[in-house]
């Protein structure tokens, strides 16, 4: 049997798994910046790509390697390379490809950072950005129908989790020459397989999940070798992005427990779903999994489980929303996401503070939306603390 032959729980333990000559259990981490060559005509041979060996920590490592092969089949795909974090992978996938008078048509709903980047950053650059409405696929392929480079989406989408129909968008993009690139975080590479469903570029942070426990910052973008190796790869070069050695170690761990962590999460946030849906003082849920999401039936058919994250808004304004931030006491109060501790935060002044009020208001984000991503504690513990939270609202 090959890497590829088996169950994913065994990949993530042992794929791309590359042993030195000590024979050593756990992978290796290569704390070094550079490499050595036997003669001034191998290194000349290695610069111009004509052997097959690591260069520079910036172009390549042997850890980095290993966590890249093993993300890669996790995902599914020919190639991967790692950044230092997700926002490098996001803007570097972008940047590769687009150039003056290129148009990429996204999905509004996205991550703070995300919006920043398609609507002030690559404007600089004669990039022009069509946001739509992406629940809608009369918008996508109205906005496709004007000749576009790219198509970008998230879903589930941060903050309020809503769903793309990815395969639909896809051919659509497809039939418009369009490549379309999907950031998957908030499903998991576990839960959503977006280039089984027609995408060309799937990006991560593995921030997220992949580590799961709140240490490291990094980033993936993952798809044919084509793309990864003859687009991205050049620009990731020169452009300083590399994840470190040390921090695709400690990942590479992570990913051995990552099924282990999603799925208990998931079981976790079902139930704080069913709990919140029930509550007089919460005016709506947004949870795939929970049949009063919108999408529900959407999530079902692209989804292989629903993750750990959801949104709910509390039933009053934003100083009820902070009255019950400031009544947790076991969650933490914290921006980040997919951590084994669960985590809240509040959108409008925090992840997407950056937006304008109209911005936000098409969003669908209020001042009273409440994020929250579950972690690993019992449920009963964390129902108590939402309960007891809920009742600081007064």
């Amino acid at each position: 049997m090959t890497d590829k032959d088996y169950q994913i729980a065994t990949k993530l333990v042992r794929g791309g798994q590359h042993r030195s000559e000590n024979r050593e259990t756990s992978e290796a981490l290569y704390m070094t910046s550079g490499f050595v060559y036997d003669s001034a005509e191998q290194a000349a041979a290695a610069f111009r790509d004509e052997i097959d060996t690591f260069v520079y920590s910036r172009y390549g490592n042997p850890t980095v390697k290993m966590f890249e092969q093993r993300l890669a089949l996790l995902e599914g795909a020919e190639a991967c390379r790692a950044t230092g974090t997700g926002m490098a992978a996001v803007f570097g996938a972008l940047a590769c490809q687009l150039k003056s008078g290129d148009r990429v048509v996204a999905s509004r709903a996205l991550f703070g950072a995300c919006h920043a980047i398609l609507t002030k950053i690559l404007p600089k650059w004669g990039v022009k950005t069509e946001l739509i409405d992406g629940t809608d696929l009369a918008a996508w392929k109205a906005a496709l129908e004007t000749p576009a480079k790219l198509v970008f989406l998230e879903s589930p989408s941060n903050p309020v989790l809503e769903l793309v129909d990815i395969a639909a968008v896809c051919d659509l993009a497809h039939d418009a020459g369009a490549l379309v690139l999907v950031d998957n975080v908030f499903a998991s590479p576990l839960y959503q397989k977006p280039l089984e469903l027609g995408a060309d570029i799937v990006i991560y942070s593995t921030t997220k999940h992949i580590d799961g426990q709140g240490r490291l910052l990094g980033g993936a973008v993952l798809g044919k070798a084509s793309f990864v190796e003859d687009v991205f790869l050049p620009f990731y070069r020169q452009t300083g992005a590399a994840i470190s050695a040390f921090n695709a170690w400690v990942m590479l761990k992570s990913l051995e427990t990552l099924p282990l962590r999603v799925a208990a999460q998931t079981k976790n946030a079902a139930h704080v779903a069913a709990f919140l849906h029930n509550h007089p003082k919460v005016k709506s849920i947004s949870y795939p999994g929970h049949d009063s999401h919108p999408q529900h039936d959407l999530a079902k058919g692209q989804m292989s489980g629903f993750g750990n994250m959801l949104a709910f808004e509390i039933d009053g304004d934003q100083a009820a929303a902070f009255r019950f931030l400031n009544g947790l006491t076991l969650i933490d109060i914290s921006n980040n996401l997919g951590d084994s501790k669960s985590l809240a935060c509040h959108p409008f002044t925090t992840t997407h503070a950056n937006l304008t009020d109209a911005d936000r208001a098409n969003l669908n984000i209020t001042q009273s939306h409440i994020r929250l991503s579950v972690g690993l504690e019992d449920k009963i513990d964390l129902i108590a603390d939402l309960e007891s939270a809920l009742a600081a609202i007064g």
